[in-house]
């Protein structure tokens, strides 16, 4: 069965458009892309001593179960140097599956829809580009309504 799901990209380290152009490019073996956001330049939170990120959102088609587009999204990040040497650290690349349908998934491995996908303004900007009508399974919301009830904060720059 081929489901819509919804990734959140970033990278801030590097050259971060190309890192991105290629994650979406390597994403294409997992699926087709129905859309994808522009970039946004955004400021890190929780761990505020590194450089910006460039995040964009992509809607995938996939035929690919959760844990199957997950290990997907690893490999990727592996093959490109993703280096997990400190929690919310910078990083070459980062996928995350924010979206998987309408599916809620929670396994140790894998929480979906994204346990914080909600609070960041990061994720939900670049999606709502896309898939303002997405439809958060767990808080019955559209990501248009998650990213307006969002209070001022992080700064998020469409490049």
């Amino acid at each position: 069965m081929r489901v819509r799901a919804y990734l959140s990209l970033g990278s801030n380290l590097g050259n971060r458009a190309e890192h991105l152009t290629r994650a979406v490019t390597e994403l294409l073996k997992s699926g087709s892309l129905a859309a994808q956001s522009a970039f946004y330049e955004t400021e890190p939170v929780q761990l505020l001593a590194q450089p910006w990120f460039l995040n964009c959102a992509v809607a995938l088609d996939t035929l690919l179960a959760p844990g199957e587009l997950l290990v997907a999204c690893l490999a990727i990040e592996r093959a490109m140097g993703r280096l997990r040497s400190q929690a919310k650290g910078a990083r070459v690349i980062d996928i995350d599956i924010a979206l998987y349908g309408d599916f809620v998934v929670e396994t140790p491995d894998l929480v979906i829809p994204h346990p914080a996908m909600h609070e960041r303004r990061f994720v939900l900007t670049p999606l709502a580009e896309i898939a303002p009508d997405a439809m958060h399974p767990l808080l019955h919301k559209t990501v248009r309504a998650l990213l307006a009830e969002l209070p001022a904060g992080q700064v998020v720059r469409k490049l």
